[in-house]
């Protein structure tokens, strides 16, 4: 594994790497590449370079790791990509980034959990268990690729187990009331109408920042069509989240009228302009803000979707109903985040089978 040694005109030395290696489809190619300030770092970039080749599970966490991520660039959102990319370099490459893949056994991801589950912040707040689930899904994920395509000959997370939750213990929602009290306290009218949108149709953050003024249909409903996202600071319009995301939902008339009353302020605003311009950020930190003023616990802004959704149980619409507003993938779904909001459910089925026992049947005619 060598390298080279060239002077620049200005007399200072630098060094390159050139050597061969066998690409994808078979073939023999050369490359080289300068620029390297010392004898180990040329060295080092062919050793990554070439590790980056194999597909074989010796290859460097490292390697997989960039092999994968390029492998799904292409097939994945921007914004699905930046949170892969965030977690894997925060919480997976610092541990396991060294290592051989086929070296990372089920004691290595025990102890790795187990310092996750232990951590706490400045001021002693553990990661959530929703988060520590997703960040052990991602290297379950990229253990399944290594077994996919490095022969790797079985997942390890499998048999090491997995950690924290899908779903919250306990989820925040806010009452029409109270939210009518945090709607109160805030200042900016496009920043309320924005919350408004938000609580009464159970839309979600992407899809409110993605709005344009065709969406807005004469027939009193919202076209749900897109998903808007900030990605590296590049402004982007992505498909909706799921294909039963993309609908089209009716609003009440309060809302339509401040929609349209809102809109007509907006000097030369475009049919396909975005009717809001802050971000997701700037949401959140409105939420707590005018909550704080206004006396409530802080919630997040998903959270008014969940709110929303109660409001319709409430009102009794059913599961099948919510799930098509919310843009649900299936009824299943629905169910599962909030059965825990029909805690009458039981006792509804019990009194219908009492109603239906001392219902007499009815009387047979002979003839």
């Amino acid at each position: 594994m060598p390298a080279y040694k060239y002077t620049l005109k200005n007399g200072k030395t630098m060094w390159y790497a050139a050597f061969n290696y066998t690409d994808w489809t078979g073939q023999n190619k050369h490359t080289c590449k300068r620029g390297f300030k010392t004898q180990r770092e040329a060295k080092e970039y062919e050793r990554s370079f070439l590790d980056q080749e194999k597909n074989t599970s010796d290859i460097l966490f490292s390697s997989l790791v960039e092999n994968y991520l390029e492998d799904m660039e292409h097939r994945l959102k921007p914004t699905t990509m930046e949170n892969k990319r965030f977690i894997i370099e925060g919480k997976l490459l610092p541990y396991f980034g060294r290592l051989k893949v086929c070296d990372i056994d089920t004691i290595k991801i025990r102890k790795w959990q187990n310092e996750l589950i232990s951590y706490r912040d400045e001021n002693g707040k553990p990661f959530s268990q929703t988060y520590l689930k997703t960040v052990n899904n991602q290297l379950s994920a990229l253990m399944n690729y290594a077994v996919s395509h490095y022969q790797l000959p079985s997942n390890p997370c499998k048999a090491a187990g997995s950690m924290g939750k899908s779903k919250a213990d306990e989820m925040h929602i806010w009452t029409q009331e109270q939210y009518e009290q945090f709607s109160g306290a805030i200042q900016k009218s496009s920043v309320k109408l924005a919350f408004d949108i938000l609580f009464y149709t159970g839309m979600r953050s992407g899809e409110l920042l993605a709005l344009t003024p065709a969406d807005i249909l004469p027939t009193k409903r919202i076209d749900i069509n897109k998903n808007f996202a900030k990605v590296k600071g590049e402004e982007l319009f992505l498909d909706p989240k799921t294909p039963k995301a993309k609908r089209c939902i009716s609003i009440p008339d309060f809302l339509y009228d401040d929609i349209h009353e809102y809109i007509s302020k907006l000097y030369g605003i475009g049919k396909g302009d975005r009717i809001f311009y802050f971000t997701k950020s700037a949401l959140e930190k409105e939420i707590k803000r005018a909550s704080e003023k206004a006396g409530l616990q802080p919630i997040r802004v998903h959270d008014l979707r969940h709110s929303h959704a109660s409001m319709l149980i409430e009102l009794g619409f059913s599961p099948l109903e919510i799930a098509d507003r919310l843009g649900h993938e299936s009824v299943k779904t629905t169910l599962d985040t909030y059965s825990h909001l029909y805690p009458d459910k039981d006792q509804k089925l019990a009194d219908r089978l009492n109603q239906f026992r001392r219902t007499p049947p009815p009387s047979k005619e002979f003839t």
